[in-house]
């Protein structure tokens, strides 16, 4: 890993919120990704399942971990299963995680090799009257290869069909949505990489650059400062492609007169972080491209007043669309006949802004959460409204992450970004 070594203090802790809200008598398993195949002897680089990673701290592949409160050996009320080491892998692969850095990994005092795995839990199946397993129901998830995760819960399914089986995924939305202070920090960490970025760009950027130069800035800048990279596939859109919102091909030149929307961040320790800016090619935006941008500035600025405890994301989103609905208006791309006309299903504002403001980022850039419960503090949130005229070959979007505070407004992990405008003009023209 590049990143430093992570207090244990932060695993201890979330293994007790998930503990304190399971059922006794119950133990839970976790397991990690798989490192999934490219073709030949290819494969994708390893990334770890991030509930094990919430609760343990263990980035590497093979790992499992089992929580079981009430076990009667105190011993096993936690434990974590590993690849042993060898020389051989030492020499191909570099070392696994040895049973005293695991420990420091983690917290975790009962560490034992994988091998051992199969006789253990079935004698804590004995005792145990039921199961958390741990699937996905992320609302957005679409996994059609079965994973490790997968194949653990066939086989338990199979071979214990007396136990009770529990739902891990509600515990694990839930804890994992309000962020814990060494989290915030880390993710904090994220978007200060994703800032130095921003700026290195904003004196690179010019007529005639490529697309995919500019992803290539961003790269360097996010391997040099211990990041492993873009938390998340990067768009770099200029002219019309950012009306296009998950293009990523970024294979296009950049021409004078266009405006570049870039929707990139770093990850840091495996945390998100989720950034969207504008930027005039030419240093520069037309009277127009303001506009607009500013339009969309107004709506971000509004919204973000919105991220305060008790609010229900529904309840949000439809405040968020009258905000953008007079926005719309006042540039001239709707008019109150449309508004008056409008489907209740698909509001006239959706033909210009057609997703969501908000999303729960952490571990995950489109991280966990319970949308159906109140927003509450500790809790990160993008705002990222946007305005896409096809028609003007335009896009504009601007994005920050938020920490919900106990009252007033959220805190902007990215407030040092350059987000106004005329800041922007003035950083890409100086000396």
């Amino acid at each position: 890993m590049k990143y430093d070594r992570i207090n244990s203090s932060l695993y201890i802790s979330n293994r007790k919120k998930f503990s304190e809200k399971m059922l006794v008598g119950t133990l839970a398993v976790f397991n990690s990704n798989d490192i999934y195949p490219i073709s030949a002897d290819s494969t994708m680089p390893f990334q770890q399942h991030r509930d094990i990673l919430y609760l343990s701290g263990v980035d590497q592949e093979e790992s499992i971990l089992l929580i079981f409160p009430n076990a009667s050996n105190p011993a096993h009320r936690e434990i974590l299963f590993l690849k042993e080491t060898s020389d051989l892998i030492a020499i191909w692969e570099g070392e696994k995680l040895t049973k005293e850095i695991a420990f420091l990994t983690s917290g975790i005092k009962t560490v034992y090799w994988l091998p051992q795995f199969p006789a253990i839990f079935k004698q804590l199946m004995s005792e145990a009257q039921g199961i958390y397993l741990n699937t996905n129901e992320h609302l957005r998830a679409n996994t059609e290869v079965e994973t490790r995760e997968d194949r653990f819960i066939s086989k338990v399914r199979q071979d214990y069909p007396a136990h009770i089986v529990h739902k891990a995924a509600p515990i694990m939305h839930k804890i994992r949505s309000v962020k814990d202070a060494i989290e915030l920090e880390l993710m904090q960490r994220a978007c200060k990489i994703t800032e130095a970025s921003i700026l290195r760009l904003l004196k690179f950027i010019k007529p005639g650059v490529w697309e995919y130069e500019i992803e290539a800035e961003l790269a360097h800048e996010f391997l040099r400062n211990r990041s492993k990279g873009f938390a998340y596939t990067p768009i770099i859109a200029s002219g019309k492609n950012a009306c296009v919102l998950h293009y990523t091909e970024n294979n296009q030149l950049c021409k004078d007169g266009e405006v570049i929307l870039l929707d990139v961040g770093a990850e840091y320790a495996n945390y998100s972080s989720d950034l969207t800016r504008c930027i005039p090619v030419n240093g520069r935006f037309t009277a127009r491209q303001k506009a607009v941008y500013n339009a969309v500035l107004h709506v971000k600025t509004e919204a973000e007043k919105l991220l305060i405890p008790g609010t229900i994301m529904a309840e949000y989103h439809k405040q968020v669309g009258n905000l953008m609905e007079e926005q719309l208006v006042n540039l001239g791309l709707i008019s109150m006949d449309d508004i008056k006309n409008q489907k209740a299903d698909w509001p006239a504002y959706k033909k210009y802004f057609m997703h969501g403001t908000s999303h729960f980022i952490g571990l995950d850039t489109h991280d966990v959460g319970l949308w159906h419960e109140p927003i509450s503090e500790g809790m990160v949130f993008t705002c990222e409204p946007g305005i896409y005229i096809p028609e003007e070959g335009l896009g504009i979007r601007l994005e920050d992450d938020l920490v919900v505070q106990k009252s007033g407004a959220p805190f902007n992990l990215m407030k040092d970004i350059p987000l106004q405008a005329d800041h922007i003009e003035e950083l890409m023209n100086a000396n």
